[in-house]
Order: C-alpha cells, then structure tokens, then sequence
C-alpha cells in the first residue's frame, strides 16, 4: 500500500530521538552537496591564476560538477533501492571526501577536473540516499514533511552561504581550502551513520543494473544539461541545439528500454499517479524559473550595484533564510490547511517577488531586487517541501530511492533549463537595447564588444577615459535590467499557471494529519449496536 502525503496520514510508528538525530547527521552532506555547487564561483579567479587553465578549462571546472550528479541521479537511486541505502550513502560519502582532497591539492587543470567530475558522481549518491532513508525512518507523514522541510532548508541555506563561506576561506586559505570543507563531515557521517541510520535493502538478493539503461541515461540527460547551459552562455548556436536534441533521441530511447524491461532503471508506472506527475512538473518549472531569475539577481548586485563578491554575498543571505523559512513552515500549514491551498498560496507570494523584480530598474534601491529574489524563494518553499515530500511519500517503500532521484533531477534539469531560457531571453533584450541605442562617445568597437554581455561591457569601460567608460555602463546596466525585467514577467506568468494547476490537482487533498473521514453507517449497520 502506498501512502500519499498530500492525503491523510496513514498510521504508522512515529519516529523517536534516534531518527531525528539521524535527520541532522543527513541533513550535513546535504548541506555540503549545496556549498560544493555555489563555493567555487569566488574561488575561480585564485584557482585561475594558480593553475592558468584555459578559458575552456576553467568552464568544464565550474560545471562539470553540476552534469556528474544531473547524470548519475536516477542511477544512483536505483542502485540505492537495490544495494542498500545507508551502503551506497556511505560509499558515496567516502568518495565525496577523497574527490575533495583530490580537489583541493590539484597541481593542473586536468586533475581538478577529474577531481570536480568524481565530486559530481560521489554527489549524485548522496542527495537520493539522504531523502529515500528519511522516507524509511519518518512513517508518520506529519514528521515525514516537518523532516523533508529540514532537509531542503539545509540544502538552501548551503547554496545561499556559499559564497559567503568561501569568502571568507580566500581571505584565509588557499583556493584549495574551499573543497576542504566536506571532510571532516564525510568522516563524521562515515563515523555515525551505522549507529543512527537504518538500513534499507530488499529482502531478495540485489538485482543487476542494466548497464545499457544506465548508459542511455546519461547520454539522454548529459548532453541536455550541457546544451542548455551552452545556450545560456552562447546562446542558440548549432552546438547547444544539436546537444539539447541528441539528448532528447537518448531520452526517448531511455524510456522505450524501460518499457520492455522486466526490471528497468526507472519504473515508468510511477508516472502514473497524477498527483506524481503534478509535483515533478511543478518542481521543474518553479526551480527553472526561479533559477534563472536567481542568476539575474546575482548579477545585478554585483555588476549594476556595484557590491564586490563578498558583500554581494551578503546581500543574497537573505535569499537562502527566506527559502529555508518557507520550507520550515510549510508542514505546519499543511496540517491546518489543505495542502493545495498552502503550495498555491506560496506561490503567490512568489508572483509578488517575481513583480517586483520585473519593475526595478538600474537605479532601484538593492533592497527591491534583493528582496523580490527573497520572496520568490520564500513562496516557492512550501512547493518545494510539499511536493518533494508527495514524490518520495507516494511510491513504496522499496521505490523511494529511484522516486527521490526523479525529485532531485527535476530540480538539477529545471535550474539549467532557466538559466537557459531566461537568461537567453535576457541577453536577447541586453544586446537589443544596445543595438539601437549605442551610448555617445563610445568607440564603435567597445560598443560592439559591449553588446555580448554586462560583464565584457564593465571589461570595457575600463579601458575608457571617465566619460566614456560612464556613459557604456550607464547603458549596459540599462539594458541587463530591461532583460531581468523581463524574465521577471515571464517567471510571473509561469508561477501564476503553477499555483492554478497545484490548487486544482492538489485540492482535494486534506490537510495532512488529518482523519478520514469515515462512512455514514446505515440503519441496518445500527441493529443490535450498543447504545
């Protein structure tokens, strides 16, 4: 039987304090996963004048991460399903701490590619281990959501305090000190985990993986993440597109695999359940959204504000607390209220954000966008927490890995899929702007090499005399904001759709905790009953 947590909870054994003790010692390389994913962006500039990669080199550093665990996600989680839990958590979790180590000591560029890439697969084990043994260890579905809610605050707060932690390591350390982070808690959790975390692992012996299956997985979601974050830098060339489509002839021979296999990587019944299929949407289009929005927002604080890495850092803090807020409330909500209500409701609160940020203009105060980027995550909290916790909730027992590794690679695809299109349609306006109204006094090839983006434009002014130089950048902050204004627009108008459609398939679900209700006894039930 399977229990629905967006439907009444299901009596079960409710968790004690060595649960929730296990809870915080998942919650660690969660909240690692999240730093690894947002640390390295202030560390690039040291690491480059260190090791002298090339230009190229240095992209695959920064995000050949991101495309290992977008990968391996759903492998790992059936591989989890099949061979235990806590076993592959903590062979990942090793993994994790050697591929720092490795990380952080790397004399060239290769190495610290290889290393980052090793990063990324160790990475793909943790975040569907981690949620698929807190469905195993909260049965109760009221601490189930209040435990999910825990789990992704934490890995929010570990992508908003990110660059401040690694601020703050540079001022120290060594570039190399950023990855140094995960170790002590790799070997904490190695420590610890046998004692507080159950095991989870089928009754029969393991099934063999289809190595055809797991090799059509990669090839259907690598070259489509790569694609997309092409587009987001290069925009629409031959190269992203015939990635994104090549990618999606794997995806499709992914599926058509599944469906003749007695035993497949992915269950496709899953997708089945409508309330199922309903929250991986709306977690793929509410992260694709509010992805792309984050980008335009970190970029304004930087470059059209002016703040340098570390106070920007700062600035964005706000962003993570809110996120981590709207998770952490969301189960108590649930329970007064019927959960549908409380994710579009969220969500609403969201549209406010995204408004916000799409009338700002250059010369806003930074509080508008910083605070219209920190309601959009605080609204998208709740969908978050609610719909992650009906995705791993709704599958049985011995399906929650693979259902965790679905949840987890809508939000890797979903990011990459706004910072694609979003920041596509953003740059599309940014060099608009520029083409038909070039600044005065501007050189005619420091206007041409303006109109890439924001970040060559400030490149340029430097190069120019005071007047000049003011009057580029005037116009290419312009411009960025005209182009976030925009993707504001557009995420507004999505989320608006999402809070429909999750108001409508998830209305009807009561609020969690809630009895069912029992069916009216007739006349003849009542005969010979006691009064």
């Amino acid at each position: 039987m399977t229990t629905d947590p967006l439907d009444p909870a299901v009596p079960g054994q409710r968790a004690g304090l060595r649960e929730w003790i296990g809870l915080a010692v998942l919650a660690l390389p969660t909240l690692v996963l999240a730093l690894d994913m947002s640390v390295l962006y202030l560390a690039s500039p040291h690491l480059g004048a260190d090791l002298a990669p090339t230009g190229s080199e240095l992209l695959w550093i920064m995000d050949v991460y991101g495309f290992m665990i977008a990968g391996f996600l759903i492998t790992m989680g059936t591989l989890g399903d099949r061979i235990g839990r806590r076993r592959l958590l903590m062979i990942g979790a090793f993994a994790f701490g050697v591929a720092s180590i490795v990380a952080a000591y790397a004399t060239s560029p290769l190495m610290l590619i290889l290393g980052r890439a090793l990063l990324g697969v160790a990475g793909a084990t943790l975040a569907p281990s981690t949620l698929a043994l807190i469905s195993n260890m909260f049965r109760d579905a009221g601490q189930r959501a209040v435990a999910i809610s825990i789990w992704i605050s934490c890995f929010m707060s570990g992508m908003g305090v990110g660059p401040v932690v690694g601020g703050l390591l540079l001022e120290w350390f060594w570039w190399g000190s950023v990855f140094l982070l995960a170790v002590p808690v790799m070997v904490l959790l190695l420590v610890t985990a046998p004692m507080v975390l159950p095991e989870y692992r089928p009754e029969e012996a393991p099934r063999r993986l289809d190595p055809a299956s797991v090799v059509l997985s990669l090839a259907g979601i690598l070259p489509t993440v790569y694609g997309l974050k092409r587009m987001a830098a290069e925009g629409f060339d031959a190269v992203s597109v015939i990635a994104v489509v090549l990618g999606a002839v794997f995806g499709v021979l992914f599926v058509r695999r599944q469906q003749r296999l007695a035993e497949p990587l992915l269950n496709l019944a899953l997708f089945a359940d409508r309330s199922f299929r309903a929250a991986l949407l709306i977690i793929l289009v509410s992260t694709a959204a509010g992805g792309g929005l984050y980008l335009f927002a970190t970029q304004y604080v930087q470059m059209v504000a002016d703040q340098p890495p570390l106070r920007a850092g700062l600035w964005l803090i706000p962003t993570a607390v809110a996120s981590a807020v709207g998770s952490l409330i969301a189960p108590a909500l649930a329970r007064r209220f019927r959960p549908g209500r409380v994710v579009a409701g969220g969500l609403a609160v969201a549209v406010a954000g995204y408004l916000l940020m799409a009338v700002a203009d250059a010369d806003s105060a930074l509080v508008v966008v910083a605070g219209g980027i920190a309601l959009v995550f605080f609204g998208a909290g709740p969908m978050t927490a609610l719909s992650t916790d009906l995705v791993v909730g709704s599958v049985p027992p011995q399906q929650a890995g693979a259902a965790a590794s679905m949840s987890e690679t809508s939000t890797e695809l979903g990011i990459s899929l706004g910072v694609a299109v979003l920041g596509s349609l953003g740059t599309a306006v940014y060099r608009d702007r520029i083409d038909d109204a070039p600044p005065e006094g501007v050189p005619v090839d420091a206007v041409a090499a303006a109109g890439d983006t924001l970040a060559v434009a400030t490149a340029e002014a430097e190069r120019l005399p005071d007047g000049p130089a003011q009057a580029l950048l005037e116009a290419g902050r312009e411009a960025f904001t005209a182009g976030m204004n925009l993707a504001g627009f557009v995420g507004a108008a999505l989320v608006t759709v999402l809070a429909v459609v999750a108001a409508r398939v998830f209305g009807r679900a009561r609020p969690t905790g809630a009895a069912v209700p029992q069916p009216r006894s007739s006349p003849a039930d009542r005969v010979g009953a006691p009064d």
